[in-house]
């Protein structure tokens, strides 16, 4: 029998991010208002596109091909995970925007551009995140019945407790009602699994519900994307006081100026550097746990993730 090619994961992602970047060019559109509201839709795909390293979409599609592996890119629940993959995004896409506005962040730079809100002024950018929200809602229910209705309902539901008070949005009020303030360890984590985690995390578990993940195979991926969800926060915090703004997309330092709690702050530098370390060993048990074979992408993308501060 002739052994499977190995593992390479320069072109699995290179061939995934294309399907991600495809199916967003396809969908988010809003064609009805390009008469009479031409900023709103020049907005929305000012967000989204052209920019972003789409960790979450490649998530979702990393678990679902770890769980359907015979069926791979082609199998059933395909449709549902490219589906996940990009509402997803449209969520992380729309926090940004609300993120960086004067009212929260009050930042000027995203993905190696301006922001929204300097781009199209702050009610075009309040709406624009508003419908990309909506809209991620409404790719994981097409009509004509291509996707089981129950996934519809499970992804929704995911998705919705990842975005919302007890997940991305219920960090972020944290994150707001402690600028300034002293967070304990445990505090400062407890926000960023809400705020920063718990949709990295929901990635991995809506590729899992779109390959009919088995409750092994559920619990450790679950318990991966705990990992990496929070090793992704203690890595931005870290590349926050060592990368500059051109290495980011971003501003660089704007934590400190803003004198906000991080996890350089709480721990130092060396030590946050420690524990995204380990969290990445705590991810690669997890996948040891879930009981599946085919996790390469899930290991690559966990590396990928703490080594972008080295």
């Amino acid at each position: 029998m002739a052994q499977a090619p190995a593992f390479s994961f320069a072109p699995w992602m290179a061939a995934a991010l294309a399907r991600v970047e495809h199916a967003l060019q396809d969908w988010v559109v809003a064609p009805q208002l390009a008469a009479l509201a031409p900023d709103l839709p020049r907005a929305m795909r000012y967000a989204v596109l052209d920019g972003g390293k789409r960790l979450r979409p490649l998530l979702v599609l990393a678990a679902h091909e770890a769980c359907a592996a015979q069926g791979g890119v082609s199998g059933p629940g395909a449709e549902a995970a490219l589906r996940a993959a990009c509402a997803v995004e449209l969520i992380h896409a729309y926090s940004l925007v609300h993120d960086d506005m004067p009212c929260m962040d009050n930042d000027v730079l995203r993905r190696g551009k301006p922001t929204v809100h300097v781009e199209f002024g702050q009610a075009t950018a309040l709406l624009a995140g508003d419908a990309l929200q909506a809209l991620a809602f409404e790719l994981l229910t097409p009509a004509g019945g291509g996707i089981d209705p129950v996934i519809q309902a499970r992804l929704c539901a995911q998705l919705a407790r990842s975005a919302g008070h007890g997940g991305m949005a219920g960090g972020q009020a944290i994150d707001l009602a402690h600028v300034g303030r002293s967070l304990k360890r445990a505090e400062l984590q407890r926000m960023h699994e809400l705020k920063t985690g718990a949709l990295l995390q929901g990635s991995v578990v809506m590729g899992a519900l779109c390959g009919a993940a088995d409750a092994q195979a559920a619990a450790g991926l679950t318990a991966y994307g705990a990992a990496i969800g929070l090793a992704f926060q203690v890595v931005d915090d870290v590349l926050d006081v060592t990368a500059d703004s051109a290495t980011l997309g971003k501003t660089a330092g704007k934590d400190a100026y803003a004198n906000k709690p991080t996890y350089v702050s709480t721990m130092g530098l060396k030590a946050s550097q420690r524990y995204a370390q380990t969290l990445l060993s705590q991810a690669e048990k997890a996948l040891r746990d879930s009981g599946l074979r085919e996790t390469h992408a899930l290991q690559a993308l966990a590396r990928m993730v703490v080594e972008r501060a080295h």
